[in-house]
């Protein structure tokens, strides 16, 4: 007479739910049985003391071996809490910044010199300062053009490009003006910790948050470059009109109108624009182009 075997039930461990148990060869030879349509929604979360860890090499069993619960037992190890001691040597490197709390730095094995090294170039930050239409951003766009042709990897952070996504909350009152200013520098200090050389075009009127910017970076990094164009020469270039515009009162707090402009104390380079005789954006490109090469900053 044949006996209907009944099929096997559902495992129900105190680790696993819904695990169906079934026969299998191989298995048989291991001495247990092979586990298949595991639930993960199924899956108890893992005690504090007692997580699964998976073998990173597989069991190698002779033919005809049997293998005793140890060896199955080595697929479940027990991980360990950390010390008390541990824990609090992380809290004490737990920092507050502002308004952010409960950060903490997190190094990474590949450093600045790594990026500078991989690129054949020292990241740095060209800060171009001037009153609105002494040639920033053209200027910017013909170092970044020089720089591309020696095979050296730039980025410009523009202003008015910057407030069409980054900064778009921001007005142009002094303390909004200063805000745009430390976000932006945040961001070159990040480019250049890239290894780019970073090349940002903005009027950044006030003193104060140019020296702001430079102090957030290590010393040389910071390269500011003032294009020194007299006000009555930009605002009969006016490019965009808004002179014009702030003449007629229609635009308030313009720089140079209504706003105070304050000049560099001690820059690294000036750029000067005065009279019939002006240097084109690409000589001016290259008064920057010569002290970044005399300063070794176009080699790694």
């Amino acid at each position: 007479m044949t006996t209907a075997k009944a099929p096997r039930p559902p495992c129900r461990s105190g680790v696993f739910r819904n695990i169906v148990c079934g026969p299998s060869p191989a298995a048989e030879t291991l001495g247990f049985p092979r586990l298949r349509g595991i639930s993960v929604a199924g899956l108890h979360r893992s005690r504090r003391n007692l997580v699964l860890r998976a073998r990173s090499k597989p069991i190698k069993v002779k033919e005809n071996a049997t293998v005793s619960a140890s060896l199955i037992d080595d697929w479940f190890k027990p991980i360990t809490a950390k010390e008390d001691s541990d824990a609090g040597k992380n809290l004490s490197q737990m920092s507050n910044v502002a308004n952010s709390t409960n950060i903490m730095w997190h190094d990474c094995p590949i450093q600045k010199q790594d990026r500078q090294q991989l690129l054949q170039q020292k990241g740095c930050v060209i800060w171009l300062t001037g009153l609105s239409g002494s040639g920033k951003s053209t200027i910017a766009c013909a170092l970044s053009r020089s720089l591309h042709s020696k095979g050296k990897l730039s980025y410009i952070l523009d202003g008015d490009n910057i407030r069409h996504g980054l900064n778009q909350d921001l007005s142009f009152r002094a303390e909004d003006r200063s805000e745009n200013i430390r976000r932006i520098g945040e961001v070159a200090k990040l480019f250049a910790d890239a290894g780019v050389i970073c090349i940002t075009s903005l009027i950044s009127p006030y003193q104060k948050d140019r020296d702001a910017c430079r102090a957030l970076m290590p010393k040389g990094d910071f390269i500011e470059v003032f294009i020194d164009v007299p006000l009555h020469v930009c605002e009969a270039r006016d490019p965009k009109g808004l002179y014009k515009l702030a003449r007629a009162g229609k635009i308030k707090g313009f720089t140079g109108i209504d706003d105070p402009y304050e000049p560099p104390s001690s820059c690294e380079i000036v750029l000067q624009q005065k009279g019939s005789n002006c240097k084109s954006p690409s000589d001016m490109a290259e008064e920057v182009i010569s002290y970044l090469e005399e300063n070794g900053y176009l080699r790694a």
